[in-house]
């Protein structure tokens, strides 16, 4: 059976770069970093990352409930409403079992989890609240967002770490396919900014120690690169099938022409440096879509500003793309989101081929002497892009590869 032409037709954001995903754009656009000491860090071998800032989330989710959601619900809740508003879609007026909720999350609410496990020390059992579960799991924020959207269709909350917003889209398309659903809001949400999850970072020698200059310290692709910069956020995508969507009066903001998804099994945390599985995951999606790799012309990296990762994908993309297309990161600018980066590195990339601009990787001036990339640096490039590729990549070897096609 044809896989039916699925479209894009709502974006939402809320991340370091602002709230709503116009702000977010402008901000990305710019090349302008978010990075800074966090309060909450100070101490910590590690002190800085990119929070969500000038927004009250109680406020901008609303209603009498918020009590009982983690930030990382709150922040989806937030970037899912923006989406369906996007859509022009109702959930007062749509047939809610034909609706699902796909919402990527790597950690959940880790930080209710070590303040009750600090409290269950001092006072006993007695002082763990109530809440604990329901505010840790990984899958409240998809429970929360079908609440809020009235969605009664199918709501799953994959976890592949750092791919989990990308594959949640993948997930979505694959209800949308399969005529599970005809409306399904996907994508990432994440918030982890807090002592413990940094200090493990850390540990492991992930994360950029630049604690002198939090803003250069992402730098994806650059010969001096030592580690992401952790961040929060949330990025959802609603998906129909173009038809559908047409037929309402719509629009398709862009098409998810391919997907691609493999899995290294090589290492808990590090890429196979020979990216195999990554460059087949990227080759599975152009076949999905059924284009050459001569067709695209874009690329929308995962770019985390390692070591490894930066290496190995520098090298998949010379490979798979011999003709030098254009490649940004937005993680120069909007930190590692984590399980949220890849919904949000989507939403950007539905952007550049709405408006023809590729932004740039922030705090680079030019790629490592070793990789052959062309990397947009310093400012955005105005290029007409009709199709592109967004990649996803996690701890456990996940790889996902979204392939994106201009909307009509």
């Amino acid at each position: 059976m044809r896989t039916p032409e699925i479209a894009v037709t709502g974006l939402g954001m809320i991340t370091p770069g602002g709230v709503g995903a116009a702000e977010t754009w402008e901000e990305v656009r710019a090349g302008r970093p978010t990075a800074r000491r966090l309060p909450e860090l100070r101490g910590l071998p590690v002190d800085f990352g990119c929070p969500v800032d000038g927004v009250d989330l109680d406020a901008a989710v609303g209603g009498r409930k918020t009590w009982r959601m983690h930030r990382f619900v709150k922040l989806a809740v937030i970037a899912a409403r923006e989406a369906v508003a996007d859509a022009g879609l109702d959930p007062a007026g749509w047939d809610g079992g034909r609706v699902g909720v796909v919402i990527g999350v790597g950690v959940g609410g880790v930080s209710v989890l070590t303040d009750n496990a600090l409290r269950l020390s001092a006072e006993g059992p007695g002082a763990v609240s109530p809440l604990l579960v329901p505010m840790m799991i990984p899958n409240a924020a998809a429970g929360e967002v079908a609440i809020a959207l009235s969605a009664h269709g199918p709501s799953l909350a994959p976890a592949t770490a750092c791919a989990s917003g990308a594959t949640a889209i993948a997930v979505a398309r694959d209800l949308l396919a399969s005529g599970q659903c005809d409306v399904v809001v996907a994508g990432g949400a994440e918030s982890v900014l807090q002592p413990l999850v940094v200090s493990g970072f850390a540990q492991m020698g992930a994360v950029s120690r630049r604690c002198d200059d939090p803003a250069g310290a992402s730098r994806p692709f650059a010969g001096d690169r030592d580690g992401f910069v952790i961040a929060e956020g949330a990025g959802m995508l609603v998906l129909e099938r173009a038809a559908d969507a047409a037929a309402r009066g719509g629009r398709a903001r862009a098409l998810l022409a391919g997907v691609g998804s493999t899995t290294d099994a090589h290492h808990p945390t590090a890429p196979d440096p020979r990216g195999r599985c990554a460059q087949a995951a990227v080759e599975e999606a152009l076949r999905d879509a059924g284009w050459s790799p001569y067709d695209v012309g874009h690329v929308n990296a995962h770019g985390t500003s390692t070591p490894l990762n930066d290496a190995m994908e520098a090298d998949v993309i010379a490979r798979v793309f011999p003709h030098w297309p254009p490649v940004t990161s937005a993680k120069g600018v909007l930190g590692h989101s984590l399980a949220a980066a890849g919904a949000i590195e989507a939403a950007l990339t539905v952007l550049t081929l709405e408006e023809g601009v590729i932004p740039p990787i922030a705090n680079l001036d030019a790629p490592a002497v070793e990789f052959d990339l062309n990397c947009v640096t310093k400012q955005a490039r105005r290029e007409s892009v009709e199709r592109a590729v967004s990649h996803s990549f996690g701890f456990g070897g996940h790889n996902v590869v979204l392939a994106f096609q201009r909307g009509a």
